[in-house]
C-alpha cells in the first residue's frame, strides 16, 4: 500500500500531524503498518483482527494484576536502542498475559520505543527460561498462561519514537542486512579511516617499524577539554590540565591556576570563547574554546594513551579546513529547558554544533550510503544510525561516569569523542550489539501491529474495539520529549508537532492545568476505544504529589474507575500497595477499568440515590483484587477497606455530576449489611469464598503504615488502633505524635478533640470505635460544626493560609449537593495552589465545578 500526498491531505489537520515535507514523511513511513502521520489504514487492521463487542454476549471477567514483578534492564532487546524512558518488555508481557487472550488487540498511545508491541509479539514466542518462570508465577496465583501473540496498535507524538518502535516490531533478514551493514562500513572506513589515525609514541618518542616508517595506531577516543579564563590573571586555564587528578581521573572541587597560583573552582570561572566562521550557516558564530588533551588508541590489539602531538593537531586542523561532501542537518535547536545549557555554556545553537567536524563527517558519510542503499534495508539501517547519533555528540562524557546524561542535552567540560567507525562496529557485533536482538525480532510478524504518528487525542480508531491498554505517559515536567528528540528527528527530517505534547513546560506555556487537560483528552480517547469492562494499566513516575493527582484526576474525569494502585520499588523490584498520595517517589502502576455501558446508563438514571451507590459498589468490588500474596503471607487489599470504597464512590459521583446521597457513617453501615466482611475488607459472596480458602492456608500481613498529614488520616489511624483494642488518651498520644507529620497549611485539631468528635469513651476512660448507628449520629453533629468553620472560610477575604481540610471537604460536598458550584470555585481559588493540587478529593470538586460553570 502506498502513502500518497492525497492520503496525507486527508489526515493533515488531525492533532499531532508532524512537521516535515510530504516527501520526508512518506519516506519515513511503511504503510499500512507504519505511517509517520495519523494512520488512515488503522481501522482495516481492526476490521481484520478485532472481535466486535456485544455486551449481551460478553463474558470477559478479570481482576487487576497485583502480583510482584521484577524485571531488569539487561535484556538485549531492551538495550538495542536507547531512549529516555521505557518499561522492560518482559514486565509488560505479564500484564498482557493476565488481561488478554491470543489475538486480542493491545493499545499504547504513548508507545515510545514500542516495548508494548514487542511484549505483545513475544507472548507468541517467549524464550524458554522466561516461559518457565512466568508459568510458575501464574500457577502460584491459580492461573494458566495462554501463550500466543497478541495484536498491537501503537502511537506516539514523536517521529523519532515511532520510527524506533516500528523497527523494534518489524522482522528483518539479519544475514542479508549484516552483509549490507558491512559493505557500508567498509566503504566509510576506506574513505574516513585516516581521520582516526595517530602516531604510536612512548614518552613522546614515535615508534617505527624496521623499515623506518612510523607505527600508526587506531584512535578509540579523543578527550576534549573546555578552556576557562582565570579571574585573577586573565590567562587561559585548560580544565583538564588544572582540575583533573590524572591518577584517578576525578575532577577536583578546587584547584590552582597554573599561571598565578590562585585557588579557583569551576563555578568561579568564565569560559574562553572563540569566533569561527560557520560555512553551513554562512556566518560568524561564537563557540566555547575546546582543545584535545588525551588520545586513547590501539596498536596490535593493545591500548595506549598519549597527549596529542603535532601530527594529531595537524590532522584535526586539516579536517577542520575541508568541506564535508555530504548532507547533514543544520536545523536550529528549539527553545526550551533542555537546550539552554548547550546554548549558554558552549554556543551550541544548531544541530551540527553538537558534533566535532570529524564525527559529523563520518556520520554524514554513513547516512549518505544508507540513503542510497537498497530500499529493503533503508529503515533498519536508519534505525542503527539513530542508535549511534547521541553517543556521537559532544554530550558523551569522559570521567568516572561515561555516556551522556540521560533525560537532558547536557554538554560536559570533558568530552569523549568516540571513533564512530569502531563504535558502529561494536553497536552491530559487540557483546551488547544490535544483531543479536534483531535475530529475536526476526521471528515477529509485521501483520501483528499497526503504528501511527500523532496525538492520542485523536487515534482514528473505532469505538469499543481495543481489548487492553498498557501505557507509560509523560511524567509532567520530568522529560521534555520534543526537545530531547530533536537531534534524532533532524536526521530523519521529520519533527514533533508539540502543540498537544502533554508536558509541563514554560517555553510551551504549559503548566500543571494545561498538562492535566491534555492528559484528560488522551485518556478520554483511550476510554472511547477500549471495550467496556476492560482494563487499562498506566505506569507512571513523578516525585510531585500534584502531578500524580493530575494524572489520577485525568483518568477519573475520562470515565475510568481506578481499582488498584501499586508502586514499583526499583531497588527490590517488587510492587507495594499505595494508600496515600505521599508515596509517589517511585514508579506507580495504576489499574483502571472502563465500566460496562449498561451500568453507566443505569447509574445515570439512579444518580444521587442509594440504589446508585450500591450498584456502583457491587460493580467496583467485582473489579478489585481478591487475594494478594506477598511471599508466604496475604496482603491487605486496601481498596476493599470501607473508607477507600467510600472515596471511590464519592469520586464516581462527582465525575458523573451526581450529588453524594449519604455520609461516610451511613455508607459504612450499608457495607456491613450488604457485603461480607473479612479482616476489615469487603467482598461479594463468591469472592469471600476464594479469600476464605486462601486465608485458611496463609497468615495475614496486617501491619499498615500510616503517615498522619491531615485530620482525615488521623481519624483512619485512630480507627485502626482502636478497632480491636480500646485505649486511653495517655496510651494513644505518644503513638499519635510519632506518626504525625502535619501538612504546611493543615490545622489539625488536638487529639482529644478528634477523639471526642469521632469516638466514644468507656467507664475505664478508654476510647473505642462506636457502633454504626452512633457513628452516624456523631458524624452529623461533626459535619454541622465543620460547616460552621467552612462558612467562616467562605466569608473571609484573601488567601486561606491555615484551615481544617475536613471543613473544606464537608463544605465542598454540601455545595456540590446544592449545585452551588460558584462557592466551590471561589473558595478553591483562595486555597494555596500546592494544597489544592495535592488533595485528590478537593481537586475533583474544584475541577468539576469549574466545568459546570464553563470556566
Amino acid at each position: 500500500m502506498k502513502l500518497t500526498k492525497e492520503i496525507l491531505d486527508s489526515v493533515r489537520n488531525i492533532d499531532g500531524f508532524p512537521i516535515g515535507s510530504d516527501e520526508d514523511i512518506i519516506e519515513l513511513s511503511d504503510p499500512p503498518h507504519y505511517t509517520a502521520c495519523p494512520n488512515p489504514f488503522i481501522n482495516d487492521f481492526i476490521e481484520k483482527y478485532g472481535k466486535p463487542y456485544d455486551e449481551e454476549t460478553d463474558d470477559y471477567k478479570c481482576e487487576p494484576y497485583a502480583a510482584d514483578v521484577s524485571e531488569g534492564k539487561n535484556d538485549p532487546i531492551y538495550n538495542a536502542h536507547s531512549y529516555h524512558t521505557k518499561v522492560p518488555h518482559k514486565a509488560i508481557m505479564r500484564y498482557i498475559l493476565h488481561y488478554t487472550k491470543p489475538g486480542d488487540i493491545v493499545f499504547d498511545g504513548f508507545c515510545g520505543t514500542g516495548m508494548t508491541g514487542v511484549a505483545a509479539q513475544m507472548c507468541g514466542n517467549p524464550d524458554p527460561e522466561f516461559k518457565f518462570k512466568v508459568e510458575k508465577e501464574f500457577e502460584k496465583e491459580g492461573k494458566k498462561v495462554e501463550w500466543g501473540a497478541r495484536k498491537a496498535i501503537l502511537g506516539d507524538l514523536s517521529p523519532a519514537a515511532t520510527f524506533i518502535a516500528y523497527n523494534y516490531n518489524t522482522p528483518v533478514d539479519t544475514t542479508e542486512f549484516e552483509k549490507e551493514a558491512k559493505r557500508i562500513l567498509d566503504e566509510v572506513e576506506k574513505e574516513c579511516g585516516w581521520m582516526y589515525e595517530t602516531i604510536h609514541t612512548i614518552d613522546g618518542i614515535p615508534h617505527k617499524y624496521i623499515d623506518g616508517s612510523v607505527i600508526k595506531g587506531r584512535i578509540n577516543y579523543t578527550v576534549w577539554s573546555d578552556v576557562f579564563v582565570c579571574p585573577n590573571c586573565s590567562d587561559e586555564i585548560v580544565f583538564w590540565d588544572a582540575a583533573v587528578n590524572k591518577e584517578d581521573g576525578k575532577v577536583m572541587d578546587e584547584f590552582k591556576c597554573p599561571h598565578c597560583g590562585a585557588a579557583v573552582s569551576k563555578k568561579d570561572l568564565d569560559r574562553a570563547w572563540k569566533t569561527v566562521y560557520d560555512k553551513a550557516l554562512n556566518k560568524v558564530i561564537n563557540q566555547v574554546k575546546q582543545v584535545p588533551v588525551l588520545i586513547n588508541y590501539t596498536v596490535d590489539n593493545k591500548r595506549y594513551e598519549k597527549k596529542p602531538d603535532e601530527f594529531d593537531m595537524e590532522l584535526i586542523e586539516k579536517i577542520e579546513e575541508m568541506d564535508i561532501p555530504y548532507w547533514y542537518p543544520t536545523d536550529r535547536m528549539p527553545n526550551g529547558y533542555n537546550t539552554e545549557q548547550p546554548k549558554k555554556s558552549h554556543g551550541i545553537t544548531h544541530v551540527h554544533h553538537f558534533y566535532t567536524k570529524r564525527n559529523l563527517w563520518v556520520l554524514s558519510a554513513i547516512y549518505d550510503r544508507i540513503k542510497n542503499s537498497r530500499n529493503l534495508f533503508l529503515h533498519i539501517s536508519k534505525f542503527i544510525f539513530t542508535a549511534i547519533v547521541i553517543m556521537a555528540t559532544k554530550m558523551s562524557r569522559y570521567g568516572e561516569r561515561t555516556g551522556n546524561v540521560s533525560g537532558t542535552l547536557y554538554v560536559p567540560s570533558l568530552i569523549k569523542e568516540l571513533n564512530l567507525i569502531e563504535y558502529l562496529k561494536r553497536k552491530l557485533w559487540g557483546a551488547k550489539g544490535i544483531l543479536k536482538p534483531l535475530d529475536n525480532i526476526k521471528k515477529f510478524n509485521s501483520d501483528n501491529f499497526y503504528l501511527y504518528l500523532g496525538s492520542t487525542i485523536n487515534t482514528l480508531i473505532q469505538s469499543n474495539s481495543v481489548d487492553y491498554i498498557f501505557t507509560d505517559p509523560p511524567f509532567g515536567d520530568n522529560l521534555m520529549y520534543s526537545e530531547l528528540n530533536s537531534l534524532w528527528e533532524s536526521w530523519l527530517k521529520v519533527f514533533t508537532n508539540n502543540r498537544t505534547e502533554a508536558i509541563i513546560n514554560k517555553t510551551q506555556k504549559k503548566g500543571l492545568h494545561e498538562y492535566q487537560e491534555l492528559m484528560e483528552k488522551c485518556f478520554s480517547e483511550m476510554y472511547r476505544i477500549l471495550k467496556p469492562g476492560r482494563w487499562m494499566t498506566v505506569e507512571f513516575h513523578n516525585s510531585k504529589n500534584a502531578v500524580w493527582n493530575a494524572i489520577q484526576e485525568a483518568i477519573l474525569k475520562a470515565g475510568f474507575v481506578i481499582a488498584n494502585v501499586r508502586t514499583l520499588d526499583k531497588k527490590q523490584g517488587s510492587f507495594k500497595q499505595v494508600t496515600t498520595t505521599t508515596a509517589v517517589k517511585q514508579d506507580l502502576v495504576i489499574s483502571a477499568y472502563k465500566p460496562k455501558e449498561g451500568f453507566v446508563k443505569r447509574f445515570l438514571k439512579e444518580a444521587g440515590t442509594e440504589e446508585g451507590v450500591w450498584d456502583f459498589v457491587s460493580q467496583h468490588l467485582e473489579k478489585l483484587p481478591i487475594v494478594v500474596e506477598v511471599g508466604d503471607r496475604l496482603d491487605i487489599v486496601d481498596e476493599r477497606r470501607d473508607y477507600l470504597l467510600y472515596d471511590s464512590m464519592v469520586a464516581f459521583h462527582i465525575q458523573n455530576g451526581a450529588s453524594i446521597p449519604m455520609g461516610s457513617s451511613d455508607f459504612y453501615a450499608g457495607l456491613k449489611k450488604r457485603y461480607i466482611e473479612r479482616d476489615g475488607m469487603y467482598f461479594l459472596p463468591d469472592q469471600a469464598a476464594i479469600y476464605d480458602s486462601k486465608r485458611a492456608k496463609l497468615e495475614l500481613n496486617d501491619q499498615l503504615s500510616f503517615i498522619i498529614t491531615d485530620e482525615k488520616m488521623a481519624i483512619q489511624w485512630l480507627k485502626y488502633k482502636l478497632l480491636n483494642k480500646p485505649m486511653t488518651y495517655q496510651e494513644l498520644q505518644p503513638l499519635f505524635l510519632e506518626e504525625l507529620h502535619q501538612g504546611k497549611h493543615e490545622n489539625i485539631p488536638e487529639l482529644i478533640d478528634i477523639l471526642q468528635e469521632n469516638f466514644l469513651k468507656d467507664d475505664d476512660g478508654r476510647w473505642y470505635v462506636p457502633d454504626v448507628n452512633r457513628q452516624s449520629d456523631m458524624e452529623k453533629l461533626r459535619e454541622k460544626k465543620l460547616l460552621k468553620d467552612f462558612e467562616e472560610y467562605k466569608n473571609s477575604k484573601g488567601k486561606l493560609k491555615t484551615f481544617r481540610s475536613e471543613a473544606i471537604r464537608v463544605g465542598f460536598k454540601e455545595c456540590w449537593r446544592n449545585k452551588d458550584y460558584e462557592t466551590v470555585v471561589n473558595v478553591g481559588e483562595r486555597l494555596p495552589e500546592s494544597f489544592l493540587h495535592e488533595d485528590q478529593t478537593l481537586l475533583m470538586y474544584f475541577d468539576n465545578a469549574q466545568t459546570r460553570l464553563g470556566v
